[in-house]
Formats: structure tokens, C-alpha cells, sequence
């Protein structure tokens, strides 16, 4: 409340809202309206237009799930409720996605890492039925791999036809994507950060991303028949550097696409992020699921004039040189711990969290995008499968979308973002708190007077620099 900053997450695609802001004078109990402020906003539709994006709700333990659904897990929660407030869309996106596939004159092919969630397999055996043809490719590397599960799944399916598998790979084959096509002509891409599995649709926060762009699903498709051939780590390094010129040529263009596909030879494409990172003029805002590479934490060692916002699943190896400038805000995943219950229910009132078990190894944030000045007017969006990391790069399967000077597209990334880094940055700070890690208290209450505004007031203060960033 006494932060200048306020969002409404709960907003619909498609839809006008007007928001009224209206002034209080006076003492309690005699309270008087001062002149009011009224702004309309048109949320982006996901149905129409170059880009369709969808993220889950990626907050499962939440209170919002605690009071709508009694930390039940969703299985135990009737009519499948619980999976579509999870989904927030994001399922209903991916199926809607391969049901373009009407007849015989569609295609699709994937390929994916994580697939083993029945309905997803389901969709695309329907679309086989329905004359489309169907091509899969999954990572099938042994006990080394997920395909293992994939397998039971294809089978349990009955997709068995439709499936080809990723074994000559030494790394992991990490890509999550969908080409649909029409007459043999690629169309369009579903690309992003969710695995088609149960915990990457309703559990970790993840992003869907359908680019209808015929160029760039021909890009998409070239480095599928390369991945379909299934060669070697090293052949398909050559493959990749031929026919993907990375990291992009410069200057890129106004409104312009780059697609960067792994594995690569050298560090290029993640040489290239970094000095990206480094040129930021307003923000920077970055997700990382694992950590934060060496080469980009050395850019945020670096003191610089605005605000960096990361959003991680736990701290990693280089977490200390990501502290060095007070300007970098970092929000780790977390929910409120059982054995703090009684101080949160006694001071915050809060209830109780717990995750869905949906998630194994991650269970936060799975994101991998970037956002270098994103409320400009030539913001710089990369998102995909790759952890923006020396593996990543290199080793894995993985593609990356970079898209510049498209101010729908960051919108709609940076306010997700936004989302979930103030869910997850109070809980943070709360369990610090509460354990005793970390007295912030002073924060976490309500001021009686308007001694709340001065820190937003003091120059080069974290908070003033919140307050100018955002207005």
C-alpha cells in the first residue's frame, strides 16, 4: 500500500478496464474526495496478432490457492478446478495450438524434452486422426534422459507412430516447441519454457509463446529436420553455426525477429546476452531457474544507475557477486514455511502454504527470458528453452526467440514478471524475518503517518528509483 506501485494481476485478455484514483483529505471518520484520475487500458488479446503469450499461474503456493482450494493437491480437488486455476490458460493454449492441425493439409512437429502429460499426447494423436500428419521428436538418452517416462507416456497413448527419439545427443535435448504448417509451408510456432509435463503446466512458473510469423517457423522447422536426422553433439554444432548466424548481426532492426538454436560452438550467443545485459539504459529484469552464470553475473557485479530485478529459484554459485550492487533486486522462490505458521497467522495473518508436489527438481521458477529496457520504446525480449548458461549454449538442444522493439510483447512479459516477483519477494523476506536472518519490519508494516514517502524521496535511494522507474 505505501510503496507507489500498484498492479492488478487478476485482469482478463480482451477486455477494457478503467481504473479511477481518488484522493482522501481529511481525518478518519470525515474523510472528503479530492479531483479524481481515471486511466482506461485494453488488455492484448491471445487469440489474434503476431504473438499470443501465455504464463501460468506459476504461484501454487499461494495464499489465493490456500483459501480456494485448502491446500489440497489438485488431484484431490473436484471437476479439475484446481489444474485450471493452475493453468491460468496456459493448457487450453497448448491444445488449441495443435488443434490448428484440421485435416490432411496440416502438419506438426515437435520438439520436446519433458512429454508426458497424457492429454498433450492425446491432442496430437486426435490431430492423426483427424488426417494431419504428426512428427515428434523426444530426448531418449537413457537414465540420463526423461525418456524413459516419455515412453510410457507415448505408449499409454497410443502414439507410438507419430514418435522418433534423440539419442545421439551427449547433452540434454532441453527444447519445448511446436511447428504448425500448412501445404508443406511452416506458419507458425508455439516455442517457451514449459515442458508438457503436469508440474511444467500447473506447477513452476512458465511461459507458452505462439508466434504466428511464417519466417520464423521456417527457421524453427530447418533446425527440426536437423534435429530429426539425429546427429551427433558435434555435427549438429556445425549444422547450427551454418545455417544460424549468432550471436545476431548488428544493428538489428526496428520490430525485428533473431532466433538463436543450440548447441553452439564457443560462447558467442552467450557472449552476446551479457554485452546486451551490459548496454541496458533504464532495467534490466531476468529470470534464472538455476542460478546465474559467470558470465552474466559479472555484469550485474557491476554498479550501475537503475534497477536489475532477478527472479531465481534458489541463490547458485555466483549469488554473492550478484549482491555487490544494492541496485540489483533479487526475489528467490519460496512459500510460507509450516514451522513458521504461528508468527505469520499471529502478525500477518496469513495462512498456511504448500506446494502441489507437482514439481520435482524446480519447483519455483522454470522462466528462462530476459527484458533489457522494457518500458522504452525499443525494449529487447528473449525468451525460450536455454537457461542462459554455458550448457545451454554449447551442449543442449535448446532455441531462443529475440524480439526487438515490440513494446506488446515486453508488456506483457514485464507485467508477469512483476507478478511474480512481488509474490515471491515477500515471502522471501518474511521467512528472513521470521527466521531471524533478516530484520526488515519496518517495511513489512504500515506507517500512521506520511513518513512512508521520504525514503521514496531520497536521491539514488533503491526506492526512489522504484518510484521514477515505474511512473
Amino acid at each position: 500500500m505505501q510503496s507507489f506501485f500498484w498492479g492488478d494481476y487478476s485482469v482478463k485478455p480482451d477486455h477494457e478496464y478503467t481504473y479511477k484514483v481518488v484522493p482522501m483529505y481529511g481525518k478518519p471518520g470525515a474523510l472528503e474526495k479530492g479531483s479524481a484520475v481515471a486511466v482506461r487500458v485494453t488488455s492484448e488479446s491471445t487469440t489474434v496478432g503476431e504473438h499470443s503469450v501465455f504464463f501460468n499461474r506459476g504461484v501454487a503456493g499461494s495464499q489465493a490457492y490456500a483459501r480456494k482450494f485448502g491446500n489440497k493437491k489438485p488431484d484431490e480437488v473436484a471437476d479439475r478446478k484446481a489444474y485450471q486455476w493452475l493453468s491460468r490458460g496456459l493448457e487450453e493454449a497448448i491444445h488449441d495450438f495443435i488443434a490448428q492441425a484440421e485435416n490432411k493439409n496440416h502438419t506438426l512437429l515437435a520438439a520436446v524434452y519433458e512429454f508426458n502429460y497424457l492429454p498433450v499426447l492425446e491432442s496430437f494423436k486426435k490431430a492423426d486422426e483427424r488426417g494431419a500428419k504428426v512428427h515428434i521428436v523426444y530426448d531418449n538418452r537413457g537414465k540420463r534422459s526423461p525418456g524413459e517416462a516419455t515412453a510410457k507416456a507415448v505408449v499409454e497413448a497410443g502414439i507410438e507412430h507419430l514418435v522418433s527419439t534423440r539419442t545421439q545427443q551427449s547433452y540434454l535435448s532441453h527444447n519445448k516447441f511446436i511447428i504448425f504448417m500448412e501445404n508443406d509451408q511452416p506458419m507458425a510456432v508455439w516455442t517457451g519454457s514449459t515442458n508438457f509435463t503436469a508440474g511444467g503446466i500447473f506447477g513452476q512458473s512458465n511461459v507458452g509463446h505462439w508466434v504466428r510469423n511464417p519466417d520464423i517457423a521456417q527457421r524453427y522447422y530447418d533446425y527440426w529436420k536437423r534435429l530429426e536426422a539425429d546427429p551427433q553433439t558435434k555435427d549438429l554444432r556445425k549444422g547450427n553455426e551454418a545455417a544460424n548466424i549468432a550471436p545476431p548481426v548488428e544493428p538489428m532492426a526496428d520490430e525485428a525477429f533473431e532466433t538463436a538454436f543450440s548447441p553452439r560452438q564457443g560462447l558467442g550467443v552467450l557472449e552476446w546476452y551479457a554485452d546486451k545485459l551490459d548496454a541496458a539504459d533504464r532495467s534490466v529484469f531476468m529470470t534464472a531457474a538455476f542460478g546465474v552464470s559467470k558470465e552474466l553475473a559479472k555484469v550485474f557485479e557491476k554498479n550501475k544507475a537503475y534497477l536489475r530485478y532477478l527472479l531465481m529459484e534458489k541463490k547458485g554459485k555466483t549469488y554473492s557477486m550478484l549482491t555487490k550492487d544494492s541496485d540489483v533486486r533479487i526475489a528467490l522462490g519460496a512459500v510460507y514455511k509450516r514451522k513458521q505458521t504461528q508468527y505469520m497467522e499471529g502478525v500477518h495473518r496469513m495462512l498456511e502454504e504448500e506446494l502441489t508436489d507437482l514439481n520435482t527438481w524446480v519447483k519455483y521458477v522454470h522462466n528462462k527470458f530476459m527484458l533489457i529496457d522494457p518500458m522504452s520504446d525499443d525494449p529487447l525480449v528473449i525468451s525460450g528453452s536455454a537457461n542462459f548458461s554455458k550448457a545451454s549454449t554449447q551442449n543442449n538442444d535448446e532455441n531462443m526467440l529475440i524480439i526487438r522493439g515490440n513494446t506488446q510483447v515486453a508488456d506483457i512479459y514485464l507485467g508477469e514478471f512483476m507478478r511474480m516477483f512481488n509474490h515471491f519477494y515477500y515471502r522471501d523476506v518474511a521467512n528472513r524475518q521470521a527466521s531471524g536472518k533478516q530484520v526488515e519490519r519496518e517495511s513489512t508494516y504500515l506507517k500512521a503517518t506520511d513518513a512512508w514517502t521520504n525514503p521514496y524521496y531520497k536521491e539514488g535511494s533503491v526506492k526512489m528509483k522504484q518510484r521514477l522507474l515505474f511512473a
